[in-house]
């Protein structure tokens, strides 16, 4: 399984969990526009880091703020290891 495959279904399992409903995840998407919450984002970047065993947002690479799902996907893509 791909890394975006792997983000995209983190992000469908937490917002089935939390009864939210998100749009389709294409990389221009506004994260914003998601209809997550902060605590959906913060269990999203656990799960991650547990199914991919990094966190881009906690390492000593230096990460942005992404603002796009496209965006949040390429910093899971392109941690070093």
């Amino acid at each position: 399984m791909s890394v975006r495959e792997t983000v995209a279904g983190v992000f469908a399992d937490v917002a089935k969990e939390q009864k939210r409903r998100v749009v389709t995840l294409t990389n221009d998407v506004q994260l914003i526009d998601l209809g997550l919450d902060s605590l959906c984002l913060a269990i999203i970047v656990a799960r991650l880091e547990g199914e991919l065993g990094t966190d881009p947002f906690s390492s000593d690479y230096e990460v942005g703020i992404p603002a796009t799902f496209g965006e949040f996907v390429a910093l899971y893509e392109n941690v070093p290891a």
